[in-house]
């Protein structure tokens, strides 16, 4: 920097702090005090570093409150979630006492009326053994339970014990639940209606859902009415779930042929004689000669022999309106009036009647009317799934 811009430097701040002079009496005597420029720059530079120095303690205090108030926080939330679970121990002890209270502190009466339920459940599981699936779906519950009797604290025990059942009966109506809706989709997917399948209101059988109310039931098993009214629920679910299991079987919901490849579908298609847009009523399902041919459901055989354009052909009927037609086959296995469960091989695959090549030609009639089987086949494997 030039010796003249130094000069004009000066100058400034000698116009910005002039000198002063301070005047200070002090024992009857007058002092002067003269504040140069030099002396003012140094004093206003001190108090601008005091300044700054007091803004940064003040930050450092704030930014060190903030942190304290984030950890005070979280020491605040993990004392909130222990006294949380220390209110639910409380309440679950308070549950027990009551409990032994409500039976006079007898641990022999607790284990009576954990008897009385066990009885109850052991009435309700006796018709899941016949249900599919229902043994896997509860085994790891009853499992369970078992391990449970292991305890040797009677207290103890007697409180798993309970927690197991609940548990159980929760598995238990969760099952019978989902496999009632899942038949529900099965016929749904056939084109059917459930409603019409399933057993109305005073269709319902069975011992535990044989009483009014769940208070009456309540009664009857000589358990509290909590517990009756889900031992209730899960028995008409169960009661639903296998009505409609039951008509599911009596469907022809099962596929013809277990190799053979559908290659024609049910609907308009292009006729391969005419070659014109006709209405083909059933699905074709392509295959080795004499590949067998199996009953889609259970029934009766209504007719076997030859008919026109379908060749040697077999019908059944599966009752409710039901049919089911199976065409263009080399052989005949059964017979007229004879009774044929599903699965059950009713001929043998071939080409005869108004056929192209060797297949089966499958059609489902119900009252009369031809329906797409593609949707029953759907519906059998889907029944099917529900069942694994």
């Amino acid at each position: 920097m030039s010796m003249t811009r130094i000069t004009r430097l000066r100058r400034s701040l000698e116009e910005l702090f002039p000198e002063r002079h301070l005047y200070v009496r002090s024992g009857g005597e007058m002092r002067a005090y003269v504040l140069t420029t030099s002396k003012q720059l140094m004093a206003a530079a001190g108090v601008g570093a005091a300044a700054l120095w007091m803004g940064i303690c003040t930050a450092a205090m704030m930014v060190n409150g903030m942190q304290m108030s984030a950890s005070d926080q979280e020491i605040a939330r993990t004392q909130a979630k222990y006294e949380r679970w220390i209110a639910d121990r409380q309440a679950r002890l308070n549950s027990a006492v009551a409990q032994l209270n409500a039976t006079n502190g007898s641990i022999d009466d607790l284990a009576l009326s954990v008897e009385k339920r066990h009885a109850a459940l052991a009435m309700l599981l006796s018709d899941y053994k016949t249900t599919p699936g229902a043994a896997d779906a509860l085994a790891p519950e009853i499992h369970r339970a078992s391990a449970d009797l292991t305890v040797t604290d009677p207290v103890r025990r007697i409180e798993l014990v309970r927690a197991g059942q609940e548990r159980l009966l929760d598995s238990a109506d969760s099952f019978a639940k989902g496999r009632a809706e899942r038949l529900r989709i099965a016929f749904r997917l056939a084109g059917l209606s459930p409603n019409g399948y399933a057993p109305k209101s005073g269709e319902l059988g069975g011992p535990l859902i044989e009483a009014k109310d769940p208070s009456a039931l309540a009664a009857v098993l000589d358990v509290d009415e909590d517990f009756a009214a889900r031992i209730q629920h899960a028995a008409t679910n169960l009661s639903e779930a296998r009505t409609l299991g039951a008509a599911a079987e009596k469907l022809p919901l099962a596929k013809p042929t277990s190799g053979g490849r559908q290659s024609s579908g049910f609907g308009v298609r292009f006729d391969p004689f005419t070659k014109r847009p006709a209405f083909h009523s059933g699905l074709d399902f392509g295959g080795g000669f004499m590949t067998p041919i199996m009953a889609t459901g259970p029934g009766v055989v209504s007719f076997a022999g030859v008919r026109s354009g379908y060749g040697n052909t077999v019908e059944i009927d599966h009752g409710q309106g039901f049919k089911t037609r199976y065409a263009h086959m080399q052989a005949i296995a059964v017979k007229p009036g004879q009774r044929v469960a599903v699965g059950q091989r009713v001929g043998g695959m071939g080409s005869t009647g108004r056929s192209t090549g060797v297949h089966l030609h499958y059609e489902v009639w119900v009252n009369g009317r031809a329906q797409n089987p593609s949707r029953f086949v759907k519906a059998g494997e889907y029944v099917q799934q529900a069942a694994d």
